[in-house]
């Protein structure tokens, strides 16, 4: 198969395409033949080395859609032939390939509505902002709640996810952007070039950073007393507040079917669309890497192998 990988940590140049042995399913695995996967920051951060802990050679990328090729021992919910969308186990990476095999269990159908490539773009995002929004932060109707970073995956789902639920939404963005997430249901959009955000805002009920940095440590001024701030992009751990009277998180993301189904139906009912999407083949990952990494950018980042 042909699949993106590294053999050792480094920048863009070490990241290679190439042919690699064909995945086989152990007991209660099954393989997917892989149409599309998405770029998520962690995948160029693996690339240099942040995690650390690797076999090479190491294939990039956590989530997909794709179809079920093969069925291990074990495996009777699916069958060879179904769509299938989901994220890989965590802590495990491999997704930037032609085939991948991956625990039966924690893989949802893909709703016949969605395009694989649609499916691989709302996968990982959809997954840590419903992790965040609703099992985390368990954002009520009424509460008002700052998104940092709003243009990004995550953080665009996570305003979606919000609204729906009944909250005010604050976030924040290049002036470029400012359009389009108001678009997706922002109730108020801050310039982070011209703006100071913790002059902006004061007093919400909840803070979702996926910024990290100062932007992460500065988010604790503009929470109300009894708040609370989850963050994704600051490590394993929250970073921990100034002030006694607010609540630091750090997100679980476990991987269940639960959720990936969870996501298809916030989609599928039209309280969530798919982020804009931008399209590189398997062959480009560097290239698409080098975006993801720079930032600057909004909706997300797919490979499409086939």
């Amino acid at each position: 198969m042909k699949a993106a990988y590294i053999e050792k940590f480094g920048g863009p140049e070490v990241l290679r395409v190439g042919d690699l042995p064909d995945p086989s399913p152990a007991a209660g695995q099954i393989v997917v033949d892989t149409v599309a996967a998405s770029i998520n920051a962690a995948d160029w951060k693996v690339r240099a080395g942040e995690y650390k802990q690797a076999n090479f050679p190491l294939i990039l990328g956590r989530d997909f859609s794709g179809t079920v090729s093969a069925l291990g021992a074990g495996v009777t919910d699916l069958r060879i032939g179904d769509a299938v969308f989901g994220v890989l186990e965590t802590g495990r990476d491999g997704t930037y390939c032609e085939k991948i095999a991956i625990g039966g269990a924690i893989v949802a159908k893909k709703p016949a509505a969605l395009s694989h490539v649609d499916a691989a773009a709302i996968a990982l995002t959809g997954l840590t902002a419903v992790c965040a929004i609703e099992d985390c932060l368990k954002l009520k109707s009424g509460e008002t709640i700052l998104v940092q970073g709003g243009a990004g995956g995550v953080a665009s789902f996570a305003i979606q996810l919000a609204k729906h639920l009944g909250a005010r939404v604050i976030t924040t963005a290049s002036a470029a952007n400012a359009a389009y997430l108001r678009g997706l249901g922002a109730d108020e959009v801050i310039d982070y070039n011209a703006t100071d955000f913790t002059k902006a805002v004061k007093n919400v009920d909840a803070v979702f950073d996926t910024v990290g940095g100062d932007v992460a440590t500065r988010s604790f001024a503009v929470l109300r007393p009894g708040g609370r701030a989850a963050f994704i992009a600051s490590g394993g751990q929250a970073p921990q507040p100034e002030r006694s009277d607010v609540t630091a998180l750090r997100p679980a993301v476990p991987r269940t079917r639960k959720l990936m189904e969870r996501v298809a139906e916030l989609q599928g009912s039209g309280a969530v669309r798919v982020p804009d999407v931008t399209l590189f083949p398997l062959a480009e990952a560097a290239k698409a890497l080098g975006v993801s990494e720079g930032r600057h950018f909004k909706g997300k980042l797919i490979l499409k192998m086939r």
